[in-house]
């Protein structure tokens, strides 16, 4: 039997679900983004006159994920026991991973993917005078634990 979507009611009005009867859980969720940034761009970052972007869009990040159910309608407010955001310069652009954690009655997987994709966007918003033409990639959730539904890992993929 397929899975409904659980943010519609019986007549298909959106409805934020009800989850006081869930169980207060430790939960887990990490994301990940990609921001791919040309050799020139790369190389002007240590030299930045907003600053280092790598840590402002880390500190952007952890704030996001304190706001996603501002952001997001349905998402519930959660008591964020901790938000990680890492930034790590590659080849040819910025990973971004992001890592939530919370004790409540339901998941953080919005919370850690909207710090991801924030904190990727800060770092296109620290380089765009430099490229406009910065691209933001693969924003996905890499594991979940916790919760009714179990546990998540997202496939790694073959090289």
């Amino acid at each position: 039997m397929p899975r409904k979507l659980s943010h519609y009611d019986h007549a298909g009005k959106a409805r934020m679900v009800d989850v006081s009867d869930k169980s207060v859980t430790r939960r887990e969720a990490e994301a990940s983004a990609f921001v791919a940034l040309k050799p020139a761009v790369l190389k002007a970052l240590p030299k930045n006159p907003k600053g280092d972007p790598l840590e402002v869009a880390r500190l952007a990040g952890i704030m996001a994920a304190k706001q996603t159910s501002n952001l997001i309608p349905m998402c519930h407010p959660l008591p964020l026991a901790h938000v990680e955001v890492n930034m790590r310069l590659c080849e040819n652009g910025v990973s971004v991973a992001s890592k939530v954690t919370t004790t409540a009655s339901t998941g953080v997987e919005m919370e850690a993917l909207v710090a991801a994709s924030v904190a990727a966007l800060t770092v296109y918003d620290m380089c765009k005078a430099l490229d406009k033409g910065i691209e933001i990639r693969e924003i996905v959730l890499e594991r979940k634990s916790g919760g009714k539904s179990g546990d998540y890992a997202r496939p790694r993929r073959k090289s």
